[in-house]
C-alpha cells in the first residue's frame, strides 16, 4: 500500500516512522518544510513539498495535523491527487461535525474517511501503542488496518462517520476529571505533611490508580510538567467536547469546571505544560 502521512509532530512523526520500520513507503508533509526534511533523514521516508505532491497516486492518507481548519484544507488538497478507491485516515481529534463533512466529501470522489482519533499521548506514539477510536466505514477500515496495527495497541470500530470523534470526546470527559482529583490528592497531601511519595505507593495500590497517577503523581508533586500532551491541546479538545454537549444536552459540570482551571493554567504561562499542570494551579493558590 503506498502511504501518505500529513502532519510530523509530536505524534505524526513517530508514527510514521513506525510505519517505516515496519516496511511501508511513505511519503511525509508537514507545514514546517524543516520538520517533514528532519523526519525524513531520520527514518529514510520521502519528504514532500505539499499536501499535494505528497498525495499523487497514494491509497492511503493518514492526518495528524491541528484542528477542524487544518483536516479541511488537507483533505481538500489531496482529494484530487489519491488513487482511485483510496481512503483517508485522520488521527486528528476534531469536532464529530467536520468528521462527518470529510466523509460525505471524500465520497463524492469514491474515497473513504475515518475518523480515527488516538489515546495515549506522546508516549503511546513513540512506543507504537496507541489506542484508535474509529468511525465510518467498517469494509475501509478493515483494508487499512493492519497499517494502523503498526503503531496501535487496541483499534476499535465505534459505528458511522464522526463515531470516532464522539468516544474521542469521552475520552477527554474522563481524563479531565481524574487529572483534577490526581491534582487535589497531591495538593491535600502535601497540604496534610505527609511523603507524597509514601502516598503514592499506598493508594496506587488500590481503587485510586490510574494511568495518570502512575505517570504523573510523581512530577506533579515535584512540580514538574513538561511531559505530554499541552494543556493547549487539552482546551481545544474540551472545547470540542462542550459544543457538543450543547448540541445534545449532556450536562457536564465537572467538565467545565475543569476546561476554566486550564485557562487559569494558561494565564500562568502554562499553555505548553502538561495536562497535570492543574496541580500547579493548586500550588500557587496555596502560596497566596
Amino acid at each position: 500500500m503506498k502511504i501518505a502521512f500529513s502532519g510530523l509532530g509530536v505524534m505524526g512523526a513517530p508514527m510514521a516512522g513506525h510505519l517505516i520500520a515496519a516496511g511501508h513507503a511513505v511519503t511525509g508533509h508537514n507545514r514546517s518544510a524543516a520538520k517533514s526534511e528532519a523526519w525524513a533523514k531520520k527514518t529514510g521516508g520521502t519528504a514532500a513539498g505539499s499536501v499535494a505532491e505528497a498525495a499523487q497516486g497514494v491509497d492511503l492518507l493518514i492526518l495528524c495535523v491541528g484542528n477542524d481548519d487544518d483536516v479541511r484544507e488537507v483533505v481538500g488538497a489531496a482529494l484530487p491527487e489519491l488513487a482511485p478507491g483510496a481512503a483517508i485516515v485522520d488521527h486528528t481529534t476534531t469536532s464529530a461535525r467536520v468528521a462527518r463533512e470529510m466523509a460525505v466529501l471524500a465520497g463524492e470522489r469514491g474515497v473513504a474517511f475515518l475518523d480515527a482519533p488516538v489515546s495515549g499521548g506522546q508516549a503511546g506514539a513513540e512506543a507504537g501503542k496507541l489506542s484508535i477510536m474509529i468511525g465510518g466505514d467498517a469494509e475501509a477500515l478493515a483494508r487499512v488496518e493492519p497499517v494502523l496495527t503498526v503503531y496501535a495497541k487496541a483499534i476499535r470500530h465505534m459505528g458511522p462517520a464522526g463515531s470516532g470523534q464522539l468516544t474521542k470526546m469521552a475520552n477527554q470527559i474522563a481524563i479531565a476529571g481524574v487529572v483534577q482529583g490526581l491534582a487535589e490528592a497531591v495538593h491535600f497531601a502535601q497540604g496534610a505533611g505527609l511523603d507524597t511519595d509514601a502516598v503514592y505507593e499506598a493508594i496506587s495500590q488500590g481503587a485510586a490508580q490510574s494511568w495518570q497517577m502512575d505517570n504523573r503523581w510523581k512530577t506533579a508533586a515535584a512540580g514538574q510538567f513538561d511531559f505530554g500532551f499541552a494543556v493547549d491541546w487539552m482546551r481545544k479538545d474540551l472545547g470540542l467536547v462542550l459544543d457538543e454537549a450543547r448540541a445534545n444536552g449532556s450536562h457536564l459540570a465537572v467538565t467545565a469546571l475543569v476546561d476554566q482551571f486550564y485557562s487559569e493554567v494558561q494565564a500562568m504561562g502554562g499553555a505548553r505544560w502538561d495536562t497535570s499542570s492543574l496541580a500547579a494551579r493548586l500550588q500557587a493558590r496555596e502560596r497566596r
